[in-house]
């Protein structure tokens, strides 16, 4: 609203041709609000009274309310900061035009206030910072155009001159041109070096003439443009360097830096490798032309190349390229890699069993392609063996014996070597050595047991293999091969023994040299000496006994009653012989013994047998019944007395046995009545007794082979050490001991229980 009614009244006064007085003040820039600059009452002969009732206003065309007016006082003062450079900028004078306005009449006065300028600007340069680019090439005297600074104010606080800050390279040339018119020139004085000093930084002060002056400041930066008078330049002559073996590819290894104080392509540098001869070091690793920067491309191995030697070249990209060279020393850092290798550089086997102790059995280096600790290694067995390790020298050790050694206990032993070194982590090798271990003659030949006992039939022909004896060795080779000799000794007859039997020295074959009677020896016994052919021989010795086994090859002979060649003998008995009556008693004996000795009586004549009977195991021949008158007065009787041999032998005997009426008439001479009826002969007595021994010794014996067989473990003895009891198919039992056998059938047996029943059952109670 306010801006519309100054501009009615600003249009209206332009109408209204009236005539308007005009005040003049003036006032300094930056006036304190409240600052008087006039009275309009007095000046325009006012009286305060009319400044309320002729509605007196202050009225302008600018923006901001510069000045009040105080009614109480009719002074006009300065109500908003004035800005003489804001007002009236470039411009030498600067003034502010307002109006007074009264009503009731409407008169309107013009009021010009001068702005009075101040110092209150310094001089100001465009930009803080000027760049001025001078070859280092430039000779002295060159000229060089400084940036102007301007300054709001005007007259004696306008710009008035230029100062440089102080330097050895330039001076400064004040040019006035006018009032608004003062430049600056750079005038060079030395020659610039730009590897020495590429920039100069200078401060270029504008000062006003103020009072006091004030001043504004830009900073000159003096680029010193190069020129390619300068190689690139390493920091040093000899780099070194170092890397893990086990780094991996694009790990960085340096960055070398040339530097070349010239700028631009001149001072730009660009790395490469010098090549030395055939070595090639593209495939191990990569040098950044652009950056110096070399890093792993291939694998390293310490061991094989601890380090590299590489020479490095920079060269510049200058119009004449210059270059300089280093030499850079690369040392591969060891990584425990590798583990212990065990060599074995002399290995003497095999090892005596009687080796003593210390003997030297093997020489072991052991070796790390690693280096410092890595490679330091120590070295041990594992295991418990009857050797140990001697260190000779460094990584040298002898494998030595440390314990008895028996090849026939463990012939071999697999000797576990490990070697360990002091890596982080550690790493460890091991290596296996098989020491053999030979045979010394230290045992001696062994039995089966100390005693062979060999059953051989009589009649056996001559040249038969009695039996074969073995003898173990637990040696090896010649120590092991044992050859047989019969111990010089002598049979019950008082002659040697070689007469009956000779051995193979080879196979141990006892073999007979005559046939052997059993009725004229039974038993005989010799030693044989198994005898190795080691150096010095050992030998031992078997004692063998040999029993001859019966066979029945001899007939029964009959001892009573006695007659000739081809004669019957007789017999009488009375005719009121009651059943039971004695007649006559066979006697008969066998040259066999056992079971071939064993005699049965058997009435062979079916004439009479109703009439007489003959006990089966006694011989006697008694009668069944009375006579009776139909039965013969002459009995011829035929005895056949059977052993119980297989085959069986027999002989017979032939008997009348006369009927008479009385007992007078009987003959008595080959009559042999028994005192008592139920006693035993005393053949028979011995042959019963006989029997019963034969038979528990049989059964003892037999018990004990049984228990002895469940314990055997070697079965390959079993035929010289353990009798053996078996069944045929046809029923029977076989009891055998080494290469003879007796044979035992059970109708042997059950003949022999008949034997015993009919002697008992057939005696007269």
């Amino acid at each position: 609203m306010d801006y519309l009614w100054i501009a009615v009244v600003v249009l209206w006064m332009y109408l209204c041709d009236q005539s308007a007085a005009q005040l003049s003040y003036s006032v300094s820039e930056e006036a304190n609000k409240g600052l008087v600059v006039g009275n309009i009452v007095k000046d325009l002969n006012l009286n305060l009274q009319d400044l309320d009732t002729r509605d007196v206003r202050i009225v302008s065309t600018y923006s901001k309310t510069y000045f009040g007016l105080n009614r109480q006082t009719g002074a006009l003062f300065v109500n908003e900061r004035i800005d003489r450079e804001e007002l009236c900028p470039s411009l030498a004078k600067c003034s502010l035009k307002i109006q007074t306005v009264l009503n009731n009449p409407l008169n309107v006065h013009r009021i010009e206030i001068s702005v009075l300028d101040i110092n209150d600007n310094s001089p100001r340069f465009s930009d803080t910072m000027h760049a001025i680019n001078i070859s280092e090439s430039s000779i002295q005297g060159d000229r060089y155009l400084l940036p102007v600074a301007e300054d709001a104010d005007i007259g004696s606080n306008a710009l008035k001159t230029y100062k440089l800050s102080p330097n050895e390279f330039f001076s400064l040339d004040v040019q006035s041109g006018g009032e608004h018119d003062v430049s600056a020139e750079l005038v060079l004085q030395k020659p610039l070096d730009r590897e020495k000093q590429p920039t100069l930084k200078l401060v270029l002060t504008a000062m006003d003439g103020g009072k006091p002056p004030r001043t504004g400041t830009t900073n000159l930066v003096v680029n010193v443009i190069d020129v390619n008078d300068n190689a690139p330049t390493f920091e040093k002559s000899l780099y070194k360097s170092s890397v893990k073996e086990n780094a991996p590819v694009g790990t960085v290894v340096i960055k070398l830096n040339a530097t070349d104080p010239d700028e631009g392509v001149n001072g730009q540098v660009v790395y490469s490798v010098v090549k030395r001869g055939t070595l090639d070091l593209s495939n191990i690793f990569q040098l950044n032309p652009e950056t110096g920067e070399i890093t792993v491309k291939g694998e390293l191995d310490f061991e094989e190349t601890p380090a590299f030697e590489v020479r490095v070249q920079a060269k510049d990209f200058g119009h004449s390229p210059r270059s300089s060279h280093t030499k850079l020393l690369i040392e591969i850092m060891d990584v425990n890699d590798n583990a212990p290798e065990i060599t074995i550089t002399s290995l003497m086997t095999p090892v005596k069993e009687d080796a003593e102790q210390g003997t030297i059995v093997a020489l072991i280096s052991i070796s790390d392609k690693d280096g410092g600790n890595n490679g330091v290694t120590h070295c041990k067995l594992l295991g418990s063996v009857p050797f140990k390790l001697i260190s000779n020298y460094k990584n040298d050790y002898s494998l030595v014996v440390d314990g008895s050694l028996d090849r026939e206990q463990t012939p071999e032993y697999n000797v576990t070597i490990t070697a360990l070194d002091e890596g982080s982590p550690p790493l460890s090798s091991t290596r296996v050595i098989t020491v053999h271990v030979s045979d010394v003659n230290d045992n001696a030949p062994r039995f089966t047991a100390p005693v062979i006992n060999v059953y051989v039939k009589e009649n056996s022909p001559t040249g038969s293999v009695l039996c074969s004896v073995k003898a173990l060795d637990a040696d090896l080779d010649n120590n092991a091969k044992v050859s047989y000799t019969l111990v010089d000794s002598r049979n019950h007859r008082n002659t040697p023994i070689t007469a009956a039997v000779n051995i193979n020295s080879d196979t141990g074959d006892i073999v007979s040299l005559q046939t052997f009677n059993f009725e004229e020896l039974k038993t005989f016994q010799f030693k044989v000496q198994a005898t190795d052919s080691g150096v010095p021989p050992l030998s031992s010795n078997v004692t063998v006994n040999v029993f001859i086994l019966d066979e029945n090859d001899n007939s029964p002979t009959i001892l009573a009653p006695y007659s000739e060649h081809g004669s019957v003998n007789s017999e009488s008995i009375p005719y009121s012989a009651e059943a039971g009556y004695f007649v006559a008693k066979i006697r008969a004996v066998d040259a066999d013994s056992g079971y071939n000795a064993l005699l049965s009586y058997h009435l062979t004549e079916p004439k009479g047998n109703n009439l007489f009977r003959i006990g089966t195991s006694t011989g006697e021949i008694r009668t069944k019944r009375r006579m009776s008158d139909n039965d013969l007065k002459s009995h011829p009787l035929v005895v056949l007395v059977c052993d119980n041999g297989e085959p069986s032998l027999s002989a017979t005997v032939s008997i009348d046995v006369v009927v008479v009426e009385s007992t007078a008439d009987i003959q008595t001479q080959f009559r042999h009545v028994p005192i008592k009826e139920d006693s035993f002969s005393d053949l028979n007595l011995y042959l019963l007794i006989a029997i019963v021994a034969v038979s528990v010794i049989f059964l003892l014996s037999l018990i004990t082979l049984i228990a002895v067989r469940c314990h055997r473990t070697e079965s390959s003895f079993s035929r010289y050490s353990a009798p053996m009891i078996t069944t045929h198919p046809d029923g029977s039992w076989s009891y055998s001991k080494s290469t003879q056998q007796y044979d035992i059938k059970p109708n042997t047996l059950l003949r022999a229980f008949s034997y015993f029943s009919d002697y008992f059952n057939e005696r007269p109670h």
